[in-house]
């Protein structure tokens, strides 16, 4: 089925449960420890809770809660109740949750939640089970964390259309490599899905991390910053004997624009970064852009995703760095 397909069978759904064609499960129920953790239930059985944390109504693609939320910093949690087809949705919960006395206050790209936005392209907590338990069971001793452009890439599971696939075959076969890309991925969502299992078991000598492109133009670049920095944190903590290769954000857009202005923002914060505490930055940028600055279909045809011409100039320039930190790749 298509996003399109799906959204407007959705719609439709929900349209006939507005009529009354059948019951709408329960409004979710929280708890709040002293500790700020909060934790979601609701009353029917095989119902899914989802929730946000910015604020926002939380609808049929909002992230599934998985596992009690910390909140130490205090914010709002907004919350639905669906039923399994995500037909049918309960009343709102809109709690707001207090600061632990003496708890910093954190950005939204530095609290950690779920997200589902690119249903039914992929699902997002299948995936991230499936994750959790190759990288247990493989013990990969590279890996790639992102969002779309990072899981379009290649390696299992395969999802979702990877026209880097060929790429990542013939540079990361025999590199023992894990691709930890999710589509549609913020920063705050990578962060999640560190700290619920990704990272553990793996044998990690290098790990590559590319992400941030889908919170510019939502979040400020300071506040993006702060959560590429949460999460070479939460990779130093969980992988201490790894390397950390951070990639500045692809360009985006055709041509230079508001956009690609936010970019280069972070990008000038990450600059930051290398050469501490284990983080070498990689700005691979100028490597997709002709020479005026803008950006060819053959390099990303979207302006915004690498074709397969596009996943090889990444591989290319990557691989230096990688033949330092690893050791010439297996042939």
């Amino acid at each position: 089925m298509s996003r399109a397909t799906f959204l407007l069978a959705l719609g439709l759904a929900q349209a006939l449960s507005a009529c009354g064609a059948s019951s709408a499960p329960a409004a979710p129920a929280f708890t709040r420890s002293a500790d700020g953790v909060v934790a979601l239930t609701c009353a029917t059985p095989g119902a899914v809770i989802r929730y946000s944390l910015d604020g926002t109504d939380p609808g049929p693609m909002a992230g599934p809660y998985l596992a009690p939320i910390e909140l130490p910093s205090g914010g709002v949690v907004k919350a639905r109740a669906f039923s399994a087809d995500r037909a049918l949705a309960s009343e709102l919960l809109d709690a707001r949750i207090e600061p632990v006395p003496g708890a910093a206050a954190l950005p939204a790209t530095c609290v950690p939640c779920t997200q589902d936005r690119d249903a039914p392209v992929y699902d997002w907590p299948e995936r991230h089970a499936a994750v959790a338990r190759l990288v247990r069971e493989r013990k990969p001793a590279l890996l790639f964390l992102g969002d779309s452009i990072t899981h379009m890439f290649g390696g299992e599971p395969a999802d979702r259309p990877q026209p880097g696939r060929e790429v990542w075959e013939r540079h990361y076969a025999g590199r023992n490599a894990a691709n930890l890309g999710f589509g549609y991925d913020r920063v705050e969502n990578l962060l999640w899905r560190l700290q619920h299992g990704e990272l553990d078991g793996a044998a990690a000598k290098a790990v590559v991390i590319h992400i941030g492109t889908n919170n510019v133009g939502r979040d400020s670049a300071e506040d993006i910053a702060a959560g590429i920095r949460a999460v070479c944190a939460e990779v130093r903590r969980r992988q201490p004997q790894a390397a950390i290769v951070l990639l500045a954000i692809f360009p985006r857009s055709a041509r230079p624009d508001a956009l690609r202005a936010g970019v280069d923002a972070v990008n000038r914060l990450l600059a930051e970064l290398d050469g501490k505490d284990g983080v070498t930055v990689l700005d691979l940028g100028p490597r997709f852009l002709e020479p005026d600055g803008s950006l060819a279909p053959e390099i990303m045809g979207d302006f915004l995703h690498p074709t397969a011409k596009g996943y090889e100039i990444w591989a290319r320039e990557l691989e230096p760095t990688l033949e330092r930190l690893l050791g010439p790749a297996p042939r």
